[in-house]
């Protein structure tokens, strides 16, 4: 028996020390230690200290959880300072700490998660929200709020949603601030958005106003009008004083805090007019929580606690989560079985005569354990649901979106990660499929610094003295577009004249310098012009530059301000009329097609009338002469021969109306060609081009070689490069046949119209086949691109921009010639349905006609259906059909039934004659 107690009492050792040597602690403990750790003083901490007091409080009174197990909490205060931070975390670790609350700060908690990593206890912040602190390098690292990563893209969707794409951010230079601005930049990208301007604030209290004040004026040099504020309160409110000094917080200027100024209002509204004139029409954005009975409870609560003298923000509910969510986590991990028991770590053992007492510091064995309860936790707390995704991130995360005004604030709409931004509340559109269009966005009005309704544009052109580098290129030809003014760096034409118009028409002033390109020597590749956008040697580009694919995949184009597509220009000669243009209405297959439908016109009209008309009976070849001769005399409306059958009467009707369309069809085009000077060109179009192998002609430093050998695949040894008006027309003149000749020019319609304008002898041939234009290049997301559009089209709504080109481009010494090359032929095309519908007709009465005689030879030879010898039947009935269709069919007993009916009616007409006039004479009688 005593060996049995000894055993038992081994086996119950070694489970209450696993690791040699330990604490004993039962497994419902009486008391469970957690920790917590912020700032006291700053505004997050000053609540949440109470509310995690209270949630402490909440726990321990409700039976339904820890059973009997109390909750105890001790708190430590950090000052925001990493290394006191650290210090009171290992002070948690003496008392057998199973999680730590806190911190508030992420950079407190960038280094109190290297210790809990040690340690192996759970640390769940409801403040930090660092998105960098993730739960790869920090696997003991839980945050109980939502991170930066959201209100950042929060952000950006508000950014884009009014149609701005620069932002100029101020951030705190620290942890929180940095990442946070990282996270903001990457969301901006995502929307081709993007930061235009960033700078850093020192966390050091001693920052003073006059360095606030230099770092705004840097700001508003800046061309975004756009101000993200991502710092702490103290910091915040300072800037904002400093701006409004600046004139800042006006008309033209957006202002948007992050969540660290609803926190200060939400804790000690209202604040003093004095610093609330500094912020008016500042966007803010706070932690979503949705509103529910226990927390209007809790809000109630809140107030006979503090008199009203600290507000209760989205961290404090947060906090009090917290507390609540490791209560549900240690029930179940005890409840699981889970032991409470802490190891001494080798490593911590203090060297001998040291004074930090590391082996103080106590490993939690079950740390993963109680994690892993945390971490899987599903239950609904003040803020909402409390259950954590893949990522370890709260679900469902939201943000109120809130317009300081006047002496407070109002919400104008909300932001979910579920479907953006809404005036709807996130938990109903939870209900709904997730919607992130543009036409889904809204949000209510905002009342935009500088007391105003009035969208602001975003941006300015920056007031540093800088000029734009407008590039220009250095024509050689078509000087009328532009050119360079000799001995100067002045440059004249169309295009510069309706780019200065735009600029006068800004509402701001734009200083710019006209910046030379090219040798002077040959027109310059105007790829190479866009390229040096990007590349930042040009801040803009102007000219004849086309908006092709490749170009608007690396810059921004303007508004077009001349349409110009791709046409071919050729050679041509007038025609005269001939001994054979009477043919020449019609195309070859026209004629054919036509010929053919007489004959079988004809052949119908002959089948259907052969058994009932004489005029289509007789010799073979008087048949054959009656059927061409009744053919083409409906040509003139002039046959002779009747047609006595129904179905012959139908398709002659129809034909006859084809007859007429074609007649009047050949009149009209026949009548053109003789009496208006046509023009012919053996190019037709580009297609002829492409299908041959003459030479073609293109402008240097155009596109057109780029679209024609890469697009339309033709040879580059058949393209030849031509500079000028005059090169064109002596390439045109020599011809394909000779060296240096072309068959034709292929070039915007632009630069052809002013061509032809002195060039009589060559006309477009073809359509234009290529839809594109001229704009301004400038580079991607620049807002001016968009401003020097909306001029554009002012420019052309008020008639300036046709005044312009007619005082550069409206000279012409040719007469007017407005006929086409070679006027087009009529084709079968145009006929095809007349066609389709005679031959159907045609095919139709036939198909009558057959059944007819089909029907009357079953009639009249009854028995061979019957028959049972089939050898010679078939062919004798064939032979019988053939003969009941060439047989003159008898009319006679027709009309011989006719009068015999018509000679019976008139027999009865006398008699009842009779009957009256006998009748009348007895009356006469028999009165006498």
């Amino acid at each position: 028996m005593k060996a049995i107690v000894l055993v038992l009492v081994f086996f119950a050792f070694c489970g209450l020390f696993p690791n040699g040597y330990g604490r004993n602690v039962t497994s419902r403990p009486a008391v469970v230690n957690i920790g917590a750790i912020f700032s006291f003083d700053s505004t997050i901490g000053k609540v949440a200290k109470i509310a995690i007091a209270e949630a402490v409080k909440d726990v321990n009174a409700n039976s339904s959880i820890l059973h009997g197990t109390k909750l105890v909490v001790t708190m430590h205060s950090s000052n925001c300072s990493g290394f006191t931070g650290m210090a009171e975390a290992l002070r948690f670790m003496e008392i057998d700490t199973v999680a730590i609350i806190g911190p508030q700060s992420s950079v407190v908690a960038h280094i109190i998660s290297h210790v809990v990593n040690e340690l192996r206890v759970p640390l769940l912040s409801f403040a930090a929200t660092d998105p960098t602190l993730n739960s790869l390098q920090f696997p003991f690292f839980v945050r109980t709020t939502q991170s930066d990563l959201y209100q950042m893209a929060a952000i950006a969707e508000l950014v884009d949603y009014y149609g701005w794409k620069q932002v100029t951010a101020i951030f705190i230079d620290d942890d929180y601030g940095r990442n946070g601005i990282a996270a903001l930049s990457d969301k901006l990208a995502e929307r081709r958005c993007k930061i235009s301007y960033k700078v850093g604030i020192p966390p050091d209290t001693d920052f003073s106003q006059g360095d606030i004040m230099d770092i705004l004026v840097k700001v508003a040099l800046m061309e975004s009008r756009v101000v993200v504020l991502h710092v702490n309160p103290n910091l915040g409110f300072r800037t904002f004083s400093v701006a409004k000094y600046l004139g800042m917080m006006g008309n033209g200027y957006v202002w948007i805090a992050t969540d660290w100024l609803s926190s200060y209002l939400d804790s000690f509204s209202p604040l003093s007019s004095e610093t609330m004139n500094t912020m008016q029409g500042v966007l803010t954005l706070r932690h979503y929580t949705p509103d529910s009975d226990r927390k209007k409870s809790f809000f109630s609560r809140w107030s006979k606690m503090t008199g009203g003298s600290l507000g209760l923000n989205a961290y404090g509910l947060y906090a009090y989560d917290s507390v609540w969510l490791v209560a549900h986590a240690i029930d179940a991990f005890l409840d699981q079985g889970g032991v409470i028991s802490f190891s001494k770590d080798p490593r911590l053992i203090s060297a001998e005569g040291g004074e930090l007492h590391l082996d103080a510091m106590n490993i939690f064995d079950s740390g993963t354990f109680l994690l892993k309860n945390i971490l899987k936790s599903d239950l609904i707390g003040l803020t909402g649901p409390l259950k954590f995704d893949s990522d370890r991130s709260l679900i469902l995360p939201a943000y109120d979106i809130i317009n300081v005004i006047g002496t407070g604030y109002r919400r104008i709409g909300y932001w979910s990660n579920y479907s953006g931004l809404s005036t709807v509340p996130p938990e109903t559109l939870y209900m709904r499929p997730p919607n992130r269009s543009s036409a889904n966005q809204h949000l209510y009005s905002v009342i935009w610094p500088g007391d105003t309704v009035l969208k602001p544009r975003g941006w300015v052109f920056p007031n540093n003295g800088k000029q734009l580098r407008v590039g220009v290129p250095i024509r050689v030809s078509f000087k009328e577009f532009v050119t360079r003014v000799p001995g100067t760096d002045m440059f004249k034409g169309f295009c510069v004249d309706v780019f200065t118009a735009a600029v006068s028409l800004l509402p701001y002033a734009v200083p710019y310098q006209f910046i030379p390109f090219g040798n002077g020597k040959e027109n310059p590749s105007y790829t190479e012009l866009v390229n040096l956008i990007t590349t930042g040697f040009f801040d803009a580009a102007i000219g004849d530059i086309a908006i092709v694919t490749n170009r608007t995949k690396i810059v921004d184009f303007t508004q077009p301000y001349v349409a110009s597509g791709l046409v071919v220009v050729a050679p041509f000669r007038k025609l005269k009329s001939g001994s054979w243009s009477f043919l020449r209405p019609f195309s070859p297959l026209m004629w054919t097609v036509t010929g053919c439908f007489f004959i079988v016109i004809g052949t119908v009209v002959w089948i259907l009338e052969h058994r009932i008309n004489d005029e289509f009976r007789g010799p073979p070849k008087r048949q054959i002469i009656t059927v061409l001769w009744f053919s083409l005399s409906t040509l003139f409306f002039s046959h002779r021969e009747n047609t006595l059958s129904t179905l012959g009467r139908f398709v002659l009707l129809i034909w006859l109306f084809v007859v007429l369309i074609i007649n009047s069809s050949y009149t009209a085009s026949l009548t053109s060609i003789l009496t208006v000077q046509q023009l012919f060109s053996p190019i037709s179009g580009i297609e002829s081009l492409k299908e041959g192998d003459e030479p073609i002609g293109y402008q240097v430093g155009s596109f057109v070689e780029h679209y024609l050998s890469e697009e339309l695949g033709i040879s580059k040894s058949r393209l030849v490069a031509l500079g000028s008006p005059e090169a064109y027309a002596k390439a045109l003149k020599i011809g394909p046949k000779k060296k240096g000749g072309v068959a034709a020019v292929v070039d915007e319609l632009a630069y052809v119209e002013h061509f032809l304008s002195s060039q009589c002898t060559y006309r477009i041939v073809g359509q234009e086949f290529t839809k594109s234009g001229w704009g301004f290049a400038f580079p991607r997301d620049s807002p001016l691109a968009v401003d020097m559009s909306t001029a554009i089209l002012a420019l052309s709504e008020s008639g300036d921009l046709q005044r312009i080109h007619d005082k550069w481009l409206m000279h012409s010494s040719c007469s007017s010639d407005t006929t086409e090359l070679e006027s087009n032929r009529l084709e079968l095309k145009s006929f095809w349905g007349l066609f389709l519908i005679c031959g159907l007709a045609c095919f139709l009465a036939l198909c009558i006609y057959f059944l007819q005689i089909i029907r009357q030879l079953n009639r009249d030879d009854p028995t061979e259906c019957t028959s049972p010898v089939q050898g010679s039947s078939h062919s004798g009935r064939i032979h019988r059909l053939l003969s009941l269709m060439d047989e003159k069919k008898d009319m006679s007993r027709q009309k011989n039934k006719r009068k015999v009916e018509r000679s019976f009616s008139e027999s009865d007409k006398d008699a009842e004659l009779g009957r009256n006039t006998k009748r009348k004479g007895m009356e006469i009688n028999s009165s006498s």
